[in-house]
């Protein structure tokens, strides 16, 4: 013998409630099915930009220094590589594309007479 309970109609009001529910329930769903999209996008984008650049960043250079030269500091930024050299008491800071090693741009300091 089987009990069956009877579930009572919903009111006016908590038929309304529940509709309301529903649309913010479909809202949130819409807006995360939306936001990992962007995420895969954003991903896919950058493993296709730097699928490109990995036969290139495996070259091997050599770059050369002023004679008495010493390597003071290296860093990156953005998409070069920083190197302050100390050249005979003067400073001195060359850059260097990071992709492909090539040098990008020299700045000497030099103090004034």
């Amino acid at each position: 013998m089987t009990t069956e309970t009877a579930v009572p109609e919903p009111t006016p009001e908590q038929a309304a409630l529940f509709a309301r529910v529903r649309r913010m329930m479909l809202i949130a769903g819409l807006t995360t099915a939306l936001a990992i999209c962007a995420v895969l996008i954003a991903v896919g984008y950058r493993l296709f930009k730097s699928e490109g650049r990995v036969a290139e960043a495996m070259s091997d250079v050599t770059a050369t220094l002023p004679k008495g030269a010493r390597i003071v500091s290296t860093a990156v930024a953005g998409d070069r590589l920083v190197v302050t050299l100390d050249v005979g008491g003067a400073t001195e800071i060359r850059t260097f594309d990071v992709h492909t090693l090539r040098p990008a741009g020299k700045l000497k300091f030099a103090n004034e007479p």
